[in-house]
């Protein structure tokens, strides 16, 4: 019985990454891929002083991109830079009736890092600071700074010895909560066992982690003399900052986990294995990802596999132990 049950035990995965928004539902943790960390502690957007605009234009121009960057997730601040402070720097040039904006970063050490074209903005309304002709050209600016700033770290990660992209991830499982039986620790040993055939790294104490697993349990009586049961597989990163939530689901009959977990377990590990890995994999920024135990490739197998019985997310937010 429960060799069979264990077959029936189904993956699927959900992106959470606290309370940003989630276009990448399904790909758990590709959310990370915003800028998770991006190179600037601050981006600082000072008002333009080449860039064909009379100095009150120059400061809405700057709270604009500010207001824009913020909303893809980036920490900026329209004011003059400080030591340290990475910064877009606006300058224009004039073309026949319209003028053509470009925006330059710099980084902390004033370092030219690439610059974007923005959208040609009509003379006459960019002088005048027409306030939707600035506030859609910052709107078209943001994303493309966003994928610069995307792209200059995954640079200097690449070329960072000690960074995810070029070594495994170290990771701390805390535990596992909420199961019945012997449940907790037969999913905790399994998940020990398992992990490292993903290529990542299990570290005994959460000082040496990048990244903290928790698994919780959560079974619910449903019709039928059966239980739901839930298992989400919290991944956070060293701050308690969620990364991603694998979930699994399924009903079985009621009691039947009460006492042993056995091959259940084995096969909700091994499922399960290939999902964390996924997850810090989108969250880290690499692009390989190795098959789990007994898997594919997870991101080929994971479509077919969404096929949860009453499914339900968990809550979001921040964990550190």
């Amino acid at each position: 019985m429960i060799r069979s049950l264990a077959a029936l035990f189904l993956l699927f995965t959900l992106a959470r990454c606290g309370d940003l928004p989630r276009p990448f539902a399904g790909n758990p943790g590709a959310n990370a891929m915003r800028l998770s960390h991006p190179p600037p502690a601050r981006l600082t957007v000072p008002p333009p002083t080449n860039a064909l605009l009379p100095a009150a234009t120059a400061q809405t121009l700057a709270r604009a991109l500010t207001t824009a960057l913020v909303a893809q997730e980036l920490p900026a601040f329209a004011e003059a830079p400080q030591p340290g402070d990475w910064q877009v720097r606006v300058t224009a040039e004039l073309a026949g009736a319209d003028i053509h904006p470009t925006y330059t970063l710099l980084d902390g050490s004033g370092h030219d890092r690439g610059n974007v074209s923005g959208a040609a903005v009509p003379a006459s309304a960019w002088a005048a600071g027409d306030p939707a002709s600035i506030n859609d050209a910052a709107s078209q600016a943001a994303p493309k700074l966003m994928s610069l700033l995307r792209s200059v770290e995954a640079s200097i990660k690449q070329s960072d010895p000690n960074s995810l992209y070029n070594r495994p991830a170290r990771i701390y499982l805390i535990g596992v909560f909420g199961a019945p039986g012997d449940g907790n620790a037969s999913l905790a040993g399994q998940m020990r066992r398992l992990l490292p055939e993903t290529g990542d790294q299990l570290v005994s104490t959460q000082a040496e982690a990048d990244f903290l697993l928790r698994g919780i349990v959560k079974l619910t009586d449903v019709a039928g003399g059966e239980q739901q049961v839930e298992i989400h597989w919290q991944v956070a990163d060293a701050t308690g900052k969620i990364a991603g939530d694998v979930a699994q689901g399924h009903d079985f009959p009621a009691g039947a986990l009460n006492h042993f977990w056995g091959e259940v377990a084995v096969a909700v590990a091994s499922e399960a294995a290939g999902g964390v890995h996924e997850v810090i994999t989108n969250w880290s920024g690499r692009k390989a990802v190795k098959p789990a135990p007994g898997q594919g490739n997870p991101s080929q197998t994971k479509t077919s596999m969404i096929i949860p019985a009453r499914p339900r997310s968990a809550d979001a937010g921040n964990f550190a132990g």
